[in-house]
C-alpha cells in the first residue's frame, strides 16, 4: 500500500480512490480528515517533545493512529495534499476568536492554489471551524455545514476570517499573504509545548468531529455536541472511561 493510499485508508476512504486536484476531491479530503483525525494534545502532556518534520508527522498520524494540534495536522496535510500533486503552501496565523488583545502568532494553516484562486484549508482547529476549503476573497460569504464565514482584509493582521455568531460577524483568525515554511512552526510550537504560559500543557484538549456536530474532551470532562447545541456530558471522567473514549470516539490508537 502507498503512503497516499494508507491516508485514504486513514481517513475513512476507499484506498483506491482516485485522486483528482479539484476543489471537490479537496473538499472530500479535508471533511473526512476532520471526523476520523482527532484534535489533541496528550504527547505534549505526556512530555514528548513533538517532531514535525514530514515522516514523523505521517508516522504518528497514519501508521500510529494519533492526531495532534495545528503546527501537526495542517502540517502533515500540507505534505500529503503536495504529494498527491497539489500546489500547496502555507501561513503562520494569529487565532483571534475570544481574543481582546493581538495574541502572538501560534497558528498553522494550508493554502492550496487551483485554476480560480486561492484556498484555505484548516484541520488544526477544536473548536467549531470549517469542514470544506473556503475561497480567499474578500467579502464573500460562504455557508457549510450551518455556518457561514467571510474574508475581510486588515491593515494588521492581512486577511482576517470571520465567522457568523448569533447573527454577527466575529474574528476567527488572521494571516498575511507572506508564505510560511517548516522551519518557521518549530519556535512556536516549542513554546506551546514547553512554556508556562502555554494552554496546551496543562490538561487533555481533544475534539473531533461528527456528522451533527463534535465530541470533545476538556480536562476531565467529555461532551458530545450538535452543532452549537450541547446534548451530552460527562463530568469527573475515570482513568478507564478515558481509555475508552480515546479508542471509540477519538479513533486513536492509544
Amino acid at each position: 500500500m502507498t503512503r497516499t493510499q494508507a491516508f485514504f485508508a486513514r481517513i475513512g476512504l476507499d484506498p483506491n480512490t482516485r485522486v483528482e486536484c479539484t476543489l471537490d476531491f479537496l473538499g472530500k479530503i479535508q471533511s473526512n480528515c476532520v471526523t476520523s483525525i482527532a484534535y489533541e494534545n496528550l504527547d505534549i502532556l505526556a512530555g514528548r517533545k513533538l517532531d514535525l518534520s514530514p515522516g514523523a508527522l505521517y508516522d504518528k498520524i497514519v501508521t500510529q493512529n494519533r492526531g495532534g494540534y495545528c503546527f501537526e495536522l495542517n502540517g502533515f496535510l500540507t505534505h500529503i495534499l503536495r504529494d498527491m500533486g497539489f500546489t500547496v503552501s502555507e501561513r503562520f496565523a494569529r487565532f483571534l476568536r475570544g481574543e481582546s488583545e493581538i495574541p502572538m502568532r501560534r497558528h498553522r494553516v494550508t493554502v492550496v492554489t487551483l485554476p480560480d484562486g486561492d484556498y484555505l484549508l484548516d484541520i488544526g482547529v477544536g473548536q467549531i471551524a470549517p469542514r470544506l476549503p473556503l475561497k480567499i476573497a474578500e467579502g464573500l460569504e460562504q455557508e457549510q455545514n450551518g455556518e457561514a464565514y467571510r474574508f475581510r482584509r486588515d491593515p494588521t493582521h492581512g486577511w482576517v476570517l470571520e465567522d457568523l455568531y448569533h447573527g454577527a460577524w466575529r474574528d476567527y483568525i488572521g494571516f498575511t499573504d507572506d508564505p510560511a515554511f517548516d522551519v518557521d512552526f518549530i519556535q512556536p510550537s516549542f513554546f506551546c509545548e514547553a512554556h508556562p504560559d502555554s494552554v496546551f500543557n496543562k490538561a487533555p484538549m481533544l475534539s473531533i468531529k461528527t456528522s451533527a456536530g463534535r465530541c470533545t474532551i476538556d480536562g476531565r470532562t467529555y461532551k458530545e455536541f450538535s452543532g452549537e447545541t450541547l446534548t451530552h456530558i460527562e463530568e469527573d471522567v475515570t482513568d478507564s472511561r478515558m481509555t475508552e473514549l480515546l479508542s471509540t470516539v477519538f479513533k486513536l490508537g492509544i
